[in-house]
């Protein structure tokens, strides 16, 4: 079954800007990063819960194709899509387009997992279940 991604907007801020007056490539991050935690929040999935239970989500890589570069003032959407890559790995698939015209600025794979309290791998259930919605399909 072919989920939507989740899609959040925003618009760049002076101070994300560098000294070439486009956003910094740092800041890219940022934005990406804000759409995984407000996605996982409309799932059902709370990082205060999951801290309090010795649980952190962690990046372990992050591919970032930059494709055309934002500037103050500009508006744009990221959006966010989850996938399984292992048993106890997922990605979260994201784009940003600028506004209105749609132009894509960025893809990203971000790929992460979660550790207890000893370090170890761990998959708690509620992300277990978002991400076995679905499954990649090259590893």
């Amino acid at each position: 079954m072919e989920h939507k991604p989740y899609v959040l907007q925003f618009k760049v801020r002076d101070y994300e800007c560098d000294m070439a007056h486009v956003v910094n490539n740092s800041v890219y991050m940022n934005y990406l990063e804000h759409c995984r935690h407000e996605y996982l929040k409309t799932v059902g999935i709370d990082f205060s819960k999951l801290v309090k239970n010795k649980i952190s989500l962690i990046i372990t890589r992050a591919e970032v194709d930059y494709k055309w570069s934002l500037v103050s003032g500009d508006e744009f959407e990221v959006s966010a899509k989850i996938e399984r890559v292992s048993k106890l790995r997922f990605a979260f698939n994201q784009k940003i387009h600028r506004l209105p015209d749609r132009k894509l600025v960025l893809e990203a794979k971000i790929i992460g997992t979660a550790i207890d309290s000893l370090g170890r791998p761990h998959m708690p259930e509620e992300l277990d279940k978002i991400s076995n919605q679905v499954t990649a399909t090259t590893a």
